[in-house]
């Protein structure tokens, strides 16, 4: 089994923060994003779409989007549970889990490809008028997220689950994607701030 890994790119990052939350250890194939290696060579053969991260087992079966690839490995190993716990866990967790994805990740990462001068070889056309469009969206949705955080500690309930860790990233590729998360979101800092102080934050 290997991983091809692309360093500080959000969706790798989120697969190798899960895997760091259940102690797992995959060996890691880099894969310099900067220099476009992933549209290419190894990765194109393996992920027609190449892009990252891409899991390949050992009976050479390819695994890629990267919350499929933290599904497979909750299958593996249930514990902790990072996809939610009985049906109404479960739910909720996917529930917000695509909430995050679809609101916040999602928006934040069309900013960045289509506004950051440094994805202009990445993202043709660069439409920037689509960058901008995005920025308020997220900026809404996390003050959706501020009063939903007022009652509990993480975004899907008590437990802490890849929801997660899909808006610790989000929230993190805010920064080169010129958006501000508003002083006045006190239970959206409080969260950022708790997830960004657990270790696996730093995989």
């Amino acid at each position: 089994m290997k991983l091809f890994d692309g360093g500080r790119a959000p969706n790798p990052r989120r697969v190798r923060v899960f895997l760091a939350e259940k102690g797992i250890e995959v060996p890691m194939v880099p894969v310099d994003m900067g220099a476009l290696e992933h549209k290419a060579g190894e990765v194109a053969s393996r992920n027609p779409l190449r892009r990252l991260p891409v899991l390949e087992l050992d009976d050479g079966t390819i695994i890629t989007e990267s919350v499929a690839i933290c599904r497979y490995f909750e299958e593996l190993h249930p514990e902790p549970a990072l996809f939610g716990r009985g049906a109404l866990g479960r739910a909720l967790v996917e529930m917000w889990q695509r909430r995050i994805e679809f609101n916040l990740f999602q928006p934040v990462a069309f900013a960045f490809r289509h506004i950051h001068p440094a994805m202009r070889e990445w993202e043709v056309p660069q439409v920037p008028e689509w960058g901008e469009v995005n920025k308020p969206k997220a900026v809404e949705f996390l003050a959706l997220l501020d009063k939903e955080l007022a009652s509990r500690e993480f975004a899907a309930g008590d437990e802490f689950s890849i929801a997660d860790i899909t808006g610790l990233i989000a929230i993190d590729f805010m920064k080169p994607a010129r958006i501000a998360v508003a002083d006045e979101l006190s239970n959206v800092l409080r969260w950022y701030r708790a997830l960004a102080a657990r270790p696996s934050a730093g995989a």
